[in-house]
């Protein structure tokens, strides 16, 4: 399992335009084939942070996401609503396997 947290900062007045176009790229995310999670997480302390879990079967699903028409309508959208750019980590899950 492949594992990406995406670091993400809006700007305060995008808040609510960022979350709007993340929830419809979650929903299309999550019927992908190879998708295991994909969550929208926001910071209690800070409310323009955000941080998307994405877990994929394979390095191929989670390419394929980026293929996606509703990734790409998202990342265009979401792209003047960024404080700082986006910053994806990559992990390998152990457990669960």
């Amino acid at each position: 399992m492949v594992v990406t947290t995406v670091m993400i900062q809006v700007k305060e007045e995008h808040i609510d335009d960022f979350v709007r176009a993340t929830i419809i790229n979650h929903e299309a995310s999550v019927k992908e084939p190879g998708n295991r999670r994909f969550d929208l997480l926001q910071n209690v302390e800070d409310p323009t942070r955000f941080i998307l879990y994405e877990a994929y079967d394979s390095e191929d699903a989670a390419a394929a996401h980026k293929e996606t028409d509703h990734y790409k309508t998202w990342r265009d959208d979401v792209a003047p609503h960024m404080a700082l750019p986006r910053k994806g980590i990559k992990y390998r899950a152990i457990r669960p396997e």
